[in-house]
């Protein structure tokens, strides 16, 4: 195009024109703009009814277990403060009842779990298989619907099998993750991880006991179920995880979570 071209009349009117109907458009498209991102946005409210409509930040389970985790510890730490008042309001009440009550209470607080345990003992710890396993697991479950994946993760029968080894093998207090173990603890699966006392725990679960090691040791070897669960740990095909040290030292805390046994009556024999 020539210099000549540019400067024509012609020329000059057209671009004299453009604003003019660029004016016109925003004056037009910006209502209609705002009108559909209302109606976006009422749908959205509509749908969700309150809810998120991006759960893709709750598909991490371990931060999702770890954060209820939280949760339930600082309800525990409230129900804690709660249960020293209560008991500072029952030691100032002036009763010969209560105050035999609370001695016979005191006696029997050790073999409740009520009282930390410190000692030598063991540590077991088991886990999943890895990733690279459960992943080539799941490859094969696709071709294969008949595939069972349940060997590769550790579930509550294999903690309670564990436990119960260890009460076998003589010892005096039990912990798992760290949370003491006492006859009213439940020990459940919840998808992907391993509910103690209503607390999850991912893996992997660490178990600890305090009494002879020797003896603890040769409870674990004896039981049929922990000895499977090694075995499966020894499989390439599997590989779950299962460690046992035996430990010079081990800290077994006071139970300190809520006791709701309404009547309870001991076991003679």
């Amino acid at each position: 195009m020539s210099p000549d071209h540019r400067n024509a009349p012609g020329h000059e009117r057209s671009d004299t024109s453009t604003p003019a109907r660029s004016r016109r458009r925003w004056r037009l498209g910006t209502p209609l703009v705002v009108l559909v991102s209302g109606a976006l946005f009422a749908v959205s409210a509509t749908n969700s009814e309150g809810t998120d409509l991006r759960p893709g930040r709750y598909t991490d389970l371990a931060s999702l277990t770890e954060a209820e985790s939280r949760s339930y510890q600082d309800l525990q730490a409230e129900a804690a403060d709660l249960k020293t008042e209560v008991d500072q309001l029952t030691r100032a009440v002036d009763d010969d009842d209560v105050r035999r009550a609370e001695a016979r209470a005191a006696r029997l607080k050790g073999r409740a779990g009520l009282e930390a345990v410190r000692g030598e003992g063991v540590t077991v710890v088991l886990s999943d298989a890895s990733q690279e396993a459960l992943e080539a697991a799941l490859a094969e479950a696709a071709d294969d619907p008949e595939a069972d994946l349940d060997p590769l993760v550790v579930h509550q029968q294999d903690i309670q099998a564990v436990v119960n080894a260890l009460w076998a093998g003589g010892a005096r207090a039990v912990t798992v993750q760290g949370q003491r173990i006492v006859t009213t603890t439940g020990i459940k699966c919840t998808g992907s991880a391993v509910q103690l006392g209503g607390v999850p725990y991912p893996q992997p679960y660490t178990i600890q006991a305090v009494g002879d090691p020797a003896a603890l040791v040769t409870a674990l070897d004896a039981d049929p179920y922990v000895s499977g669960f090694r075995a499966d740990a020894e499989r390439p095909d599997v590989g779950v995880g299962f460690a046992l040290t035996q430990e010079p030292v081990v800290d077994a805390p006071a139970y300190d979570g809520l006791l709701d046994i309404d009547v309870a009556r001991p076991q003679r024999g």
